[in-house]
C-alpha cells in the first residue's frame, strides 16, 4: 500500500513531467553509439563484457557484429554468460594483452575493489584497447548486499589515469534528477536546488602497462566481504 510521501511525490512527477527532456537528448546516450563506431571500425575484434547475464531483460552481445570472439563473463551463470569468474580476477580467464575491448554496463557499483577491476581490465586489454563502461553518481540500492559505490565523474575518471595504464577519451553524467529531503534538518532544505545525474558513462584507451610495485592489490574479495552476489532468481 502507497504511504502518503508516495502519493506526494507521484504528485510532484506529475507537476514536473513538462520539464522532462527525452533521455536520448543528452550526451551520456551519445557516448555509447560513437564508442560502438570505434569498434566497429576495428578489425575482428576480441570482446569482452563484464557483468553479461540477462538480469533485466537486455543482451549486449549482438552490439558487436563483427567482434571475432565475445565473451560475456558474469559472477553468476545464466543467459549470456560464456564464462563465470569474478572480475576482480580477470587474468586469471583471460590471457594478458589478449581483448581489443572491454564492456561493462551497470557492474561498477557492485565491485568491492572497483580499482583492482581497473588493473585487471589493463592486464588483458591489449595496448591501444579500448575500454566502455556506465554506472551511477546516483541511484537507489540494489542487489543488496553488493552494492558498495557511487561514481562522480571526477572519482570515476580518476581511476583511469595514466599511471593505471589509461587516458580518459571522454567520460560524461547524464540522466539528470533532484532529490528532496525528508528530514527537518536547515543545511538539507534545499537538496532538491542542486543537479544531480544517475547516470555516467566513460570510455578509455590503454596507453600502456602500470607499474606493479606502484600498483598492487592483493586482498581477497572473500577475505573481507562475508556475503556474496545475489544469484538469480529467475
Amino acid at each position: 500500500m502507497r504511504s502518503d510521501l508516495d502519493w506526494y511525490f507521484a504528485f510532484l512527477n506529475l507537476l514536473h513531467r513538462p520539464l522532462i527532456r527525452k533521455a536520448e537528448r543528452f550526451r551520456f546516450h551519445e557516448l555509447l553509439p560513437e564508442f560502438l563506431s570505434i569498434v566497429g571500425k576495428m578489425p575482428a575484434p576480441v570482446v569482452v563484457e563484464i557483468g553479461s547475464r540477462d538480469v533485466t531483460g537486455v543482451l549486449r552481445r549482438d552490439l558487436f557484429p563483427k567482434a571475432a570472439r565475445y565473451t560475456g563473463f558474469d559472477i553468476h551463470p545464466g543467459r549470456g554468460v560464456d564464462v563465470v569468474g569474478d572480475a576482480h580476477e580477470l587474468s586469471r580467464h583471460f590471457e594478458p594483452g589478449s581483448v581489443d575491448v572491454v564492456f561493462s554496463a551497470s557492474v561498477f557499483e557492485h565491485l568491492v575493489f572497483p580499482w583492482k577491476v581497473v588493473l585487471e581490465i589493463n592486464r588483458i586489454l591489449k595496448p591501444g584497447g579500448y575500454v566502455f563502461l556506465s554506472t551511477h553518481p546516483v541511484w537507489p540500492a540494489h542487489e543488496l548486499p553488493w552494492d558498495f559505490w557511487r561514481f562522480p565523474v571526477a572519482g570515476l575518471s580518476h581511476l583511469f589515469i595514466p599511471e593505471t595504464g589509461f587516458e580518459i577519451v571522454e567520460a560524461v553524467e547524464g540522466l539528470p534528477c533532484r532529490a528532496y529531503s525528508l528530514v527537518a534538518d536547515a543545511p538539507t532544505r534545499g537538496l532538491f536546488r542542486h543537479p544531480m545525474n544517475m547516470g555516467i558513462a566513460l570510455v578509455a584507451r590503454k596507453t600502456g602497462e602500470y607499474d606493479t610495485e606502484k600498483f598492487r592489490w592483493d586482498v581477497d574479495v572473500h577475505s573481507v566481504v562475508r556475503s556474496e552476489y545475489p544469484k538469480p532468481t529467475r
